[in-house]
């Protein structure tokens, strides 16, 4: 199993294919919900593109040094949103289904919510493992080997705050001319 590395074009080329493969399909929805922290970059463009309002759930499985320990699943209380009501029509965006378990949980916990409120939820990722159980609706890739994802935010996980003022102090003060 190779490890996957993307760049910030292909990060934001393999949003821009998710969005056009749901507009091929021509599902209609009314609310765009993101899972934070995966998801939030992916439902904000969605939310621009479709102009559909983005709640947020705050969900977070992974843990550890590096980050890539997978444990349980912890939900927030309470989901964000600045829409009166959450929409009957939801479209549940994540970066990656991995095992299945934080997406699994999220729309229980929509249900247990806002289960009167909801028709139909249909979800979407970047990218899907062969481990998951969980199949969603849309995904742009399927990964076979289930590799470990390294996305261009990454970066900001192992810097800490003076580290990253010193780098921009130095660049501020060197010329590219």
């Amino acid at each position: 199993m190779t490890d996957l590395y993307v760049s910030w074009p292909e990060y934001h080329q393999t949003i821009e294919q998710l969005a056009a493969q749901i507009y091929i399909d021509g599902w209609q929805f009314n609310q765009i919900v993101c899972l934070a922290r995966g998801g939030l970059r992916i439902g904000d463009v969605l939310s621009r593109i479709y102009r559909q309002p983005l709640a947020i759930l705050a969900v977070s499985s992974y843990g550890g040094v590096m980050g890539q320990d997978q444990g349980k699943v912890a939900i927030a209380s309470h989901i964000t949103m600045t829409s009166q009501s959450l929409g009957s029509r939801l479209l549940l965006v994540d970066d990656l289904v991995d095992s299945g378990g934080s997406i699994q949980e999220a729309i229980a916990w929509l249900n247990r919510h806002y289960g009167q409120e909801i028709q139909e939820i249909r979800t979407a990722v970047l990218w899907y493992k062969a481990g998951s159980r969980f199949h969603p609706d849309y995904f742009v890739d399927y990964l076979p080997d289930n590799p470990w994802i390294h996305q261009p935010f990454e970066r900001y996980e192992t810097i800490d705050p003076g580290e990253l003022a010193a780098m921009v102090n130095n660049t501020r003060n060197t010329s590219i001319f």
